[in-house]
């Protein structure tokens, strides 16, 4: 296919651009663009090898696809959205305090104070999770026959995502809930491992059923917000995740983090296993 005759100017017509070639281009190519789709964030701080790698294509061929784009190269691509990245990101601490200062309540402040919000809570998380207890936690349920996993309330989703991840990586796990009254505990057998999900105010079928476990002699691994949490008596290797809230309510970008390292650190030690 041809070049287009004059390159974007800024990254919402590189978008459009991409959105009008993406159909009629050959596999390699749409690789590139696939992958330009998904993580237009790396453009301004990646390389082209970088680029191509995580596009699974050779750097020439991330470079013709910069030039269908309408680029000279590569490094013409990348200047529209060092561009945007220069001017986004050192603003973006004076543009939350002016939306507080101006006290304004649109959705667009409440965007920013959750984005500030979620940012302290991952800067947080870097602080509070120990690697010791980490690299625990992950051995432990890398070497379960099953991995039970029970999170509700706030909690569910987080519980609900790692249930996902680990059945896409084929690890046998069961979620465990309050639909339909229904009362698991007895699937947990030896060689099992709990993972347990809750936060302040505690939720009374999670500690329950995290008290079985630890009658039984099951490991149990959790995700809590405090140290002394009920967890602590259970013997558990706790995992410790604070969110900071919005008003009177807190997000889970931190705890999901959690919880996805997790789940691809059991994934990877599971499939080495394999391996050896």
């Amino acid at each position: 296919m041809t070049n287009h005759p004059t390159a974007p100017h800024n990254v919402d017509a590189f978008q459009a651009r991409l959105i009008e070639v993406s159909d009629r281009l050959p596999k390699k190519l749409r690789q590139c663009a696939d992958y330009v789709a998904a993580h237009s964030d790396k453009i301004a701080v990646s390389t082209v090898a970088e680029m191509a790698e995580g596009a699974g294509v050779q750097p020439s061929a991330f470079v013709r696809f910069c030039q269908v784009m309408g680029f000279s190269g590569y490094s013409e691509m990348q200047r529209i959205f060092r561009h945007r990245h220069v001017q986004q990101w050192p603003d973006y601490a004076t543009r939350l305090e002016n939306l507080r200062a101006a006290g304004d309540d649109s959705p667009s402040a409440l965007l920013a104070e959750f984005v500030d919000a979620g940012r302290t809570s991952l800067e947080n998380l870097a602080n509070q999770v120990q690697t010791e207890d980490l690299t625990r936690a992950v051995m432990a349920l890398s070497g379960a026959s099953v991995i039970h996993i029970i999170g509700l309330s706030r909690a569910y989703p987080v519980a609900c995502y790692l249930s996902y991840a680990f059945e896409k990586m084929n690890i046998p796990a069961i979620l465990h809930d309050t639909a339909g009254n229904f009362d698991r505990r007895h699937s947990i057998l030896p060689g099992d491992v709990l993972l347990a999900i809750s936060f302040a105010p505690y939720t009374t079928e999670t500690i329950e059923l995290a008290e079985h476990a630890h009658a039984q002699g099951n490991r149990i691994i959790a995700i809590t917000d405090s140290l002394n949490s009920p967890f602590h008596t259970l013997g558990a290797t706790t995992l410790r995740v604070s969110e900071v809230d919005v008003g009177a309510f807190r997000a889970l970008s931190a705890t999901l983090s959690l919880a996805i390292t997790l789940a691809v650190s059991v994934g990877a030690n599971r499939k080495h296993a394999r391996r050896g």
